[in-house]
């Protein structure tokens, strides 16, 4: 029975393909990339021959019925995004949608992807979370800053490093300078870097040093301050107590 598989990449250290994606990979009749040209790389390397075809944000939309088609006809096929797990940030939603859709088998593989380890490297609360993945460019970017300055679990955002310095001074502002974030850049890789503080200790950072690489953005969440519980007793009634 034909199956469309998931498979996650490295997001930067090789050494977290795992065994099965390898294999995966191999086994496959198509392995459909975000890229190419990055993916082609990452196939030399672990001597993987698999024919790929090219699948990504801008044509998505026209390459979806000819896969649907191809898997209809009993072929494997394993999607691919540049680095990490697809359909986080990454193309993968609509494909996997049209096979459920077309009953066909969906299977996800574990492995690498850039929020859970920044989650856990944060040091901020992650018993309750919410990814945002990166946020709207101009149309609704305000309208979703308010409604996150009320959000009291920790959030988590993909920022590019152009972006980061603007990003951090949105932070200020919707935020509150003294708001608890942690920067993490170049994730798995030989520089990672976690920078931890207040968002405008670490906009202060950043403002001096550039940042670059992949960066992932943990913000703490709204603190609720709770009102002291009212006594059930009079002011008379304690006084007298």
């Amino acid at each position: 029975m034909s199956k469309l598989y998931i498979v996650p990449t490295p997001i930067g250290n090789l050494e977290d393909m795992t065994f099965r994606a390898i294999r995966i990979l191999k086994e496959a009749d198509l392995i459909l990339a975000e890229d190419t040209r990055t993916s082609g790389k990452l196939l030399k390397h672990f001597e993987i021959s698999t024919h790929m075809h090219s699948h990504h944000m801008h044509n998505e939309h026209k390459t979806i019925e000819n896969v649907i088609s191809r898997l209809k006809a009993g072929e494997n096929i394993a999607l691919i995004s540049d680095a990490g797990t697809p359909a986080i940030s990454d193309p993968g939603f609509l494909l996997t949608r049209a096979c459920v859709e077309n009953g066909i088998a969906v299977e996800c593989l574990p492995g690498a992807t850039a929020f859970v380890p920044a989650l856990v490297n944060s040091g901020l609360p992650n018993d309750k979370f919410v990814f945002e993945g990166f946020l709207p460019e101009k149309k609704g970017r305000q309208t979703r800053y308010l409604e996150l300055a009320e959000e009291t679990r920790t959030m988590i955002l993909y920022v590019s490093p152009h972006k980061l310095v603007k990003t951090l001074a949105e932070f200020v502002t919707y935020f509150g300078e003294d708001r608890q974030i942690c920067v993490s850049r170049e994730l798995s890789k030989l520089h990672e870097e976690n920078r931890r503080g207040t968002a405008k200790e670490v906009l202060a950072h950043f403002e001096k040093t550039a940042p670059r690489g992949e960066i992932v953005v943990v913000v703490a969440g709204k603190t609720i301050v709770k009102e002291p519980k009212k006594s059930k007793f009079s002011k008379e009634e304690q006084e007298e107590e």
